[in-house]
């Protein structure tokens, strides 16, 4: 990932904003953000592999690979959870 603010990522907004609005996005990300920070950086690095491989857009796979940072997901827990009540 280039050396920009992940507020700069339209694909990692999306994908906060698609887990606003749909409960089964939003228990995927929470699940996986509430994971310890080295088991969800081996899956979100696992699942980034996998989506390459299929060929996957690259926004979602950009959006994703956000998720390695351990502030990033912190941050990004903090939002689906408030959404989400």
């Amino acid at each position: 990932m280039e050396n920009r603010s992940v507020s700069e990522i339209d694909g990692f907004i999306s994908m906060l904003r698609a887990a606003c609005e749909d409960k089964y996005m939003n228990d995927t990300l929470e699940r996986l953000l509430s994971q310890p920070d080295k088991k969800r950086k081996q899956i979100v690095l696992k699942l980034v592999e996998d989506l390459s491989h299929k060929q996957a857009p690259s926004t979602l796979i950009e959006a994703i690979s956000c998720l390695v940072d351990d502030e990033i997901a912190e941050k990004a827990y903090e939002v689906i959870y408030q959404c989400s009540r």
